[in-house]
């Protein structure tokens, strides 16, 4: 490269920005403006919900690798789709440690590891859970 030229990046975002977002950003800002709006939203509401910034192919992107993992749900809305998030935040976290519990041979030890790590307070509430208690905020339990 000749002296004094900056290396640009190939590629650009929508908003001009070139730094990078930390793996998952998107997503949770996606599913963020779907929990927000209440119900479904097509990849164009999703784009003007989340100010614009990123292209609508970006979008449609994000919510196709979404519904591939069972995050959202799709169904038809003219040519295209309209997504609703296929559970609530805390529904969505507890699926998540389920899918990494699942990955490994030894439940026990993973298990073992993950309570032995647990806040005092974590831990109670987790003896209540175990014990059939409510939870703290959660009406379900």
């Amino acid at each position: 490269m000749p002296e004094g030229q900056i290396d640009e990046p190939a590629w650009r975002p929508v908003d001009g920005r070139t730094d990078r977002r930390p793996s998952g950003e998107l997503e949770a800002s996606v599913l963020a403006a779907l929990w927000a709006a209440g119900g479904p939203l097509t990849p164009g509401a999703v784009q003007l919900e989340l100010g614009g910034g990123l292209a609508r192919t970006t979008v449609t992107t994000i919510l196709t690798r979404l519904h591939a993992k069972g995050a959202v749900t799709r169904a038809r809305s003219g040519r295209g789709y309209a997504y609703a998030p296929a559970q609530d935040s805390p529904g969505l976290t507890a699926r998540r440690m389920h899918a990494e519990l699942d990955k490994d041979e030894d439940r026990g030890t993973v298990l073992a590891r993950f309570v032995s790590d647990l806040s005092p307070e974590d831990e109670r509430l987790l003896r209540t859970l175990l014990e059939g208690g409510p939870a703290a905020g959660d009406d379900t339990v």
